[in-house]
């Protein structure tokens, strides 16, 4: 049976993001009237590129996983209707997705959990029973994401509380080396959580996510959020772009609209946040929330945000790479490390490439230029920029030789995320999903108003597939679970 506080009627969304818009496809689905508005003028958030040079630069999708026929996220993609719209390249062709370069070793991350055990068989020979212990855990989880558990059921009965355990320390506790933690440390990048703080549960799924296949997008980078855009469109939602939220109306405990920006009023019986929860509480009355629940939102942690540098490079003498590479250095505590991630694609422009790098920036790095908006930040920003770009460049010679005419397209820092997608502290991961932390961050997920629900990657986790099954979470917990299973969980089972 659907909840009582949470029937469904107009709905309105926050935020056009991939957790927007994929809850306003499962909903326009169902026949509920959806609008989605967003504040950026152009909407698809860090799905969407932007053109330097005639080039388009990726923000927030450079590869995606599990996206192989019968696979998770591509079930998922099935059920919403925009796999035919989204054009794909597989990597792993040669045998490598990720290739690791540390100081004194390297490591290729391969496509599938076997080829992945071998080759850290190979590499850690002395550690064969703890690499045996981990990928049996990749496995169970590979089982667990194929079955789409956490999408079908509403508790995650296969989750155990030691699952949420830190990564880190749970490698520690089995013995394995120095080495091998560092080349295990690097998927926790790619949620944006040192492995010392990383859930067991969170770790495993974002590894075995891309080990079953890794994937890019194989024409211009706006086409996943094109894809995405024009699915809903074509389910009768209505996008305002342009036009951000100023405040949920409330009315008895329960949301009833939203004013935006320009004081239009836009009434809704549901109103979905796929935005951070820092910027949902600045968007309430403060008597809709308790002191106790604004707390817990202002003192939660955000992931750190990051730099990136895009720039054009000769395609002769850089020639595109079916896989990224990743230069690590350790920190001070010896099993955490830091570094840049590289990829060199094609641009559609003969002759020309695209070298993209990204480096862990927190945005108190940029604090002299924190109240300032994008465009209008001064020399002594651009300044700063220019002489991070040049670092990040220097390394990035070191592995693929002197850029030599390399122009730099673009680079943008934690302030720039901030103000593309409105995250308060400019991460592009949003709350950071350590284990110290983690029962406070899920413990937002039932918001203080009813009708009010929070969609995305802040009710489950980053990346594409958390911020999705995050998504169809929210749906499930909108609709009831009855209509859920089946009506959406029909079409992909």
């Amino acid at each position: 049976m659907m909840r009582e506080d949470a029937t469904p009627g107009d709905i309105l969304i926050i935020g056009s993001g991939i957790g927007g818009l994929t809850a306003g496809i499962l909903l326009s689905k169902l026949g509920f009237p959806v609008t989605i508005v967003e504040r950026a003028t152009q909407p698809g958030g860090l799905m969407r590129s932007y053109r330097r040079c005639d080039i388009d630069c990726p923000t927030g999708v450079h590869y995606l996983g599990a996206l192989d026929q019968g696979q998770p996220l591509r079930r998922l993609w099935d059920c919403l209707g925009v796999t035919p719209l989204i054009p794909l390249e597989r990597m792993g062709a040669d045998g490598i997705i990720d290739r690791y370069i540390f100081d004194d070793f390297v490591f290729d991350l391969p496509e599938g959990i076997d080829a992945f055990e071998d080759n850290l068989c190979r590499a850690f020979p002395e550690e064969y029973d703890q690499i045996a212990a981990i990928t049996g855990d990749l496995r169970e989880m590979s089982r667990v994401l194929s079955g789409l558990d956490m999408v079908l059921s509403p508790t995650i009965a296969n989750v155990s509380p030691q699952s949420m355990d830190p990564m880190g320390r749970r490698l520690l506790k089995m013995g394995c080396s120095s080495r091998l933690i560092a080349v295990l440390s690097v998927p926790a990048v790619l949620i944006g959580v040192p492995l010392n703080d990383c859930p067991i549960f969170y770790y495993y799924m974002t590894l075995a996510s891309y080990l079953m296949s890794s994937w890019r997008l194989a024409e211009g980078s706006n086409t996943m959020a094109e894809a995405f855009l024009s699915r809903f469109s074509s389910l009768g939602g209505t996008v305002i772009a342009g036009d951000g939220a100023k405040a949920i109306e409330i009315d008895a405990g329960r949301a009833k609209g939203v004013i935006l920006q320009s004081g239009r009023i836009l009434s809704a019986t549901t109103v979905i946040a796929a935005i951070h929860p820092k910027t949902i509480l600045a968007l309430l009355p403060p008597e809709a929330v308790r002191s106790s629940y604004a707390e817990r939102v202002t003192t939660l942690l955000d992931t750190e945000g990051l730099l990136g540098v895009n720039v054009a490079v000769d395609a002769e003498e850089h020639p595109a790479l079916p896989y990224n590479i990743y230069r690590l250095h350790p920190e001070e505590n010896g099993n955490l490390y830091r570094g840049i991630f590289n990829q060199i694609r094609r641009t559609g422009q003969t002759g020309t490439n695209l070298l993209s790098m990204i480096t862990a920036s927190g945005i108190e790095e940029w604090q002299p230029w924190e109240k300032t908006t994008s465009g209008r930040r001064g020399t002594d920003y651009e300044s700063r920029k220019a002489e991070k770009a040049y670092q990040v460049m220097e390394a990035a010679a070191r592995l693929f030789g002197p850029l030599g005419d390399a122009k730099v397209l673009d680079c943008y820092t934690p302030l720039t995320v901030r103000d593309w997608v409105h995250s308060p502290d400019g991460s592009p991961y949003g709350i950071l999903r350590s284990a110290s932390q983690l029962m406070r961050a899920v413990s937002l997920n039932r918001l203080p108003v009813k009708g009010l629900f929070l969609a995305g990657q802040n009710r489950l986790s980053p990346g594409i597939m958390g911020t999705v099954l995050g998504s169809f979470q929210a749906v499930r917990q909108v609709v009831g679970q009855e209509r859920f299973t089946q009506d959406v969980a029909g079409g992909f089972q």
